[in-house]
Parts: structure tokens; C-alpha cells; sequence
């Protein structure tokens, strides 16, 4: 018998914040006690509710089970910044543009935002926390100017849209004189993540998935034909499973010594009274990335996504323990004050009520893993720092594994590289976090 035990379970820093925004959900629904599916998810994420909407879809007779660990948006799913990009956007480029032809990448980004707004249609999510409203790369000084403008001909060499803001548009845009470009583009969707995830698993929910929260797996173990998964509320048999855990996978002893684990960290301001929105000036709703991939993300939500707020993300932190420190949430919350007052000067006393870390999972060679481990065994991870649509995506593609079906979607994974070995501890942190503070400081006044 094969026996996973998992050597840790997710630990979370900070508040879920876009969930937190949110009028209260009901009480969790731990699992209640022994239950035997057909298709056991690990992960109430991005990748877990879109495997289980794919089985569905596929044949709506499966006895589903979606297995979380926390609470559902209160994970990962619900600390990103919200931004579902259609476009190339390699994190560990100097301007997004990945390599060579990005059509084929562009195509499938699009199948998961069309996958996605099915779940909205299907599922009754409010509309505003699926916006497709588009986003912007927005450029402080010339050098980070010279990196749009350098995207730009790499999307219009693909044939995509783009259009270039000067000083004046960002302005009208943010409020904020300190761009001096931008870069728009019409495809990314805009998510209140937690809104949107929520209202995905309760649309599961009504459709007889079972969506177990507050129910971390301890264990899991081959058999006979099946699998028995092991809880501290009970056990689940299932002919299959899905791991879709992201960078939890290397937690129950998958692709050792390949994954990055990087936190990002994000502060939002307050609800903001109607005088503090007059001095803000801009639109109501924006998101705009850095141009320099290292630099600092911003976002302004309005009152129908939790509150006129407006989000700052900068930080990483490469920790294999998966587990950031109250330091470094400390360390980063200062920076969000300063990055925001360096925007907003006139607003530089307004307080940031919430601080927190999310958990990414890259691999050096930008791979993801979304194939069969072990007969029955199969993994929807590794998001690379694009978890809403990236995540998507392997969802699909287990669910569609998991069936035997072969798609566009699991052809791309499976003709994908394993991750490449990272170098050796205590090595490889030391350099990881030397590295991303450089390549923070380079960023500057991104």
C-alpha cells in the first residue's frame, strides 16, 4: 500500500482580506464523517472548484468531493490581487513577454476566463466580482516607459490590442501623478476573488458536489483500486483523486526540490469616506501591474466589491517552509504605507486595515504540473504566479485526465517539461531572496 502523509498542512499570515470585506458566509461545513466518491479533490482553490465544475460537465452522475483545509477564499484563492490576465505575463521576464510565440499560452488563458464566466452564468455570482474591464502596466520612470513600450511591440507583433496612456491618462485613471505611462489592455477580467470563489463553490454545492471546509488531508493511500484519504473528521474512499494544492504537492512528497515557494504581500486601505475619495480623484475601479515585474501592484475596488478601497501588493519572500514570519508581515506593511503615500501624498495618513501573505508556486523552467502521478493519482498545480487563470486551467486539464479525455488543454500540460531541480539548501534560499531584493531595489519607484 502507498501511503502519502502530508509533512505539513497550509498556514496563513495576516487576514483573507477580499473575504473579510464580504457580508459573512454561512457556518463551514466540515466533512461529516466517512463518505465514498468517485473523484476526491485536494483543494477548494481555483483549481480544485474548476476540476470539480469540468467532472461535472463531463458526466454529471460523479459523485464529487472538493476537500479544503480552510475555509474556502480564505486560502490562497483569496489573497491574490484579482487580476484574470488573458496576456503573456512571465513573472521572472523584465517585461512579461515570456518567449517566442505566446498565441497558443493566450488561446488557452482565454478558454479558462471563458470557463470561468460560464460558473458566474451557471451559478448566479454577482457580476461585479467578474469585471472585464481590463488592466494596465503602469510606468513610473523612463526605464520601466522603455519596458511597455517593449511589451507593446511584443503584442502587437502577436496581432493583440493595446493602447498607450500618457501621464495625463494615468491621472484621470488613478488620481495619482506619479506615472508616466501605461499600457492598456482590454482582455483581463477584474475578480473580487473571495466574491467569486464563494459564489463558485456555493453554485457546486447546489449542484451536489460535496464541498468539505475546515478539513485539512493528513494522509492519503493507495487501496486496492481506489484511494483512502485520511482527515481529522472521518475518511473519504475515492476511485480518484486530484491534488490541486498547488505548491502543497511537494507536502505530500511530489516534485522535491523543484518548486518555489514565494509569498507576495498585499495592505488595503480602510473604507474610505467621501472626502478622502473627493482628494483621491480617478475612477472608481482600476488595476494597474508594474511595468518592471518586481515593482508594486495596485488596485482601487468600490463599494459594490466590499468598499471604496484601494489595494497595494508589493514584497516577495522565497520560503521552502511555506510558512511566512509576523516579521516580514510587519516589514512589508511598512512598505505598502510608503508605496502608497508615494502615490497619494496628499493621503499618506490613510490607514491600511489589512495586511497579509499569499502563497505562490513557481518552477524555474515556468511549468506547470497538471498530469497523472500515480495510476488514479492526478495533480492540478503549480500556478506560476497566475493562480486564477493558470490554476484554471490545470483544473480542467486533471478533470479532464482523470476521464481519459485528450484536449488542447492536456496536451499542453503533458508536453511540458518537468520542473527543473533547484540548487541545494541552504543555497538555493540565500540566492532566491538575494536575488528578488535586487531585483526589488531595481524596481524603485515601481
Amino acid at each position: 500500500m502507498t501511503t502519502h502523509q502530508a509533512r505539513r498542512t497550509p498556514v496563513h499570515k495576516g487576514p483573507a482580506a477580499w473575504s473579510a470585506i464580504l457580508p459573512g458566509q454561512p457556518a463551514p461545513v466540515p466533512l461529516p464523517g466517512n463518505r465514498t466518491v468517485d473523484v476526491a479533490i485536494i483543494g477548494g482553490g481555483f483549481a480544485g472548484l474548476s476540476a470539480a465544475r469540468r467532472l461535472r460537465q463531463i458526466d454529471p452522475t460523479l459523485a464529487i468531493a472538493v476537500i479544503e483545509a480552510s475555509r474556502l477564499a480564505e486560502g490562497a484563492s483569496g489573497r491574490n490581487s484579482g487580476f484574470m490576465i488573458d496576456l503573456p505575463h512571465e513573472l521572472t521576464s523584465d517585461d512579461y513577454a515570456g518567449h517566442g510565440d505566446d498565441r497558443g499560452m493566450i488561446a488557452l488563458n482565454r478558454q479558462a476566463i471563458a470557463f470561468a464566466r460560464g460558473a458566474v452564468q451557471d451559478y448566479g455570482i454577482k457580476a461585479d466580482y467578474f469585471d472585464p474591464v481590463g488592466k494596465v502596466n503602469g510606468a513610473a520612470s523612463d526605464t520601466a516607459d522603455a519596458l511597455n513600450r517593449s511589451y507593446a511591440d511584443h503584442l502587437t507583433s502577436l496581432g493583440e490590442p493595446n493602447e498607450r496612456l500618457d501621464a495625463q491618462g494615468m491621472y484621470q485613471l488613478t488620481g495619482s501623478r506619479h506615472y508616466v505611462s501605461g499600457l492598456y489592455t482590454p482582455g483581463t477580467v477584474m475578480l473580487q476573488p473571495a466574491g467569486f470563489v464563494r459564489g463558485f463553490g456555493e453554485g457546486l454545492r447546489a449542484a451536489g458536489v460535496g464541498i468539505w471546509e475546515n478539513t485539512p488531508v493528513t494522509a492519503f493511500a493507495r487501496t486496492g483500486h481506489g484511494w483512502t484519504l485520511t482527515t481529522p473528521h472521518g475518511t473519504v474512499s475515492a476511485g480518484k483523486v486530484i491534488l490541486a494544492n498547488n505548491g502543497h504537492l511537494e507536502s505530500f512528497g511530489f516534485a522535491q526540490n523543484r518548486l518555489m515557494h514565494v509569498f507576495l504581500y498585499a495592505s488595503m486601505t480602510v473604507d474610505l469616506p467621501a472626502e478622502t475619495l473627493k482628494a483621491l480623484g480617478g475612477q472608481p475601479r482600476w488595476g494597474v501591474t508594474p511595468s518592471d515585474p518586481m515593482g508594486t501592484t495596485m488596485r482601487r475596488i468600490d463599494t459594490a466589491l466590499g468598499g471604496n478601497r484601494v489595494i497595494t501588493r508589493t514584497c516577495a519572500s522565497f520560503l521552502p517552509g511555506m510558512e511566512p514570519s509576523d516579521a516580514a508581515l510587519a516589514r512589508t506593511a511598512a512598505v505598502h504605507r510608503q508605496k502608497f503615500a508615494d502615490r497619494y501624498p496628499a493621503l499618506a495618513g490613510v490607514k491600511q486595515e489589512y495586511t497579509w501573505a499569499g502563497h505562490l508556486c513557481l518552477t524555474r523552467n515556468a511549468v506547470s504540473i497538471a498530469r497523472e502521478l500515480e495510476p488514479g493519482l492526478f495533480a492540478a498545480t503549480v500556478c506560476n504566479g497566475l493562480g486564477t487563470a493558470r490554476s484554471t486551467l490545470t483544473g480542467i486539464a486533471a478533470a479532464e485526465l482523470a476521464l481519459g479525455l485528450q484536449t488542447d488543454t492536456t496536451r499542453h500540460f503533458a508536453a511540458e517539461a518537468q520542473p527543473t531541480r533547484l540548487p541545494p539548501k541552504p543555497f538555493s534560499t540565500l540566492g532566491a531572496n538575494a536575488f528578488l531584493r535586487f531585483k526589488e531595489w531595481r524596481a524603485g519607484a515601481e
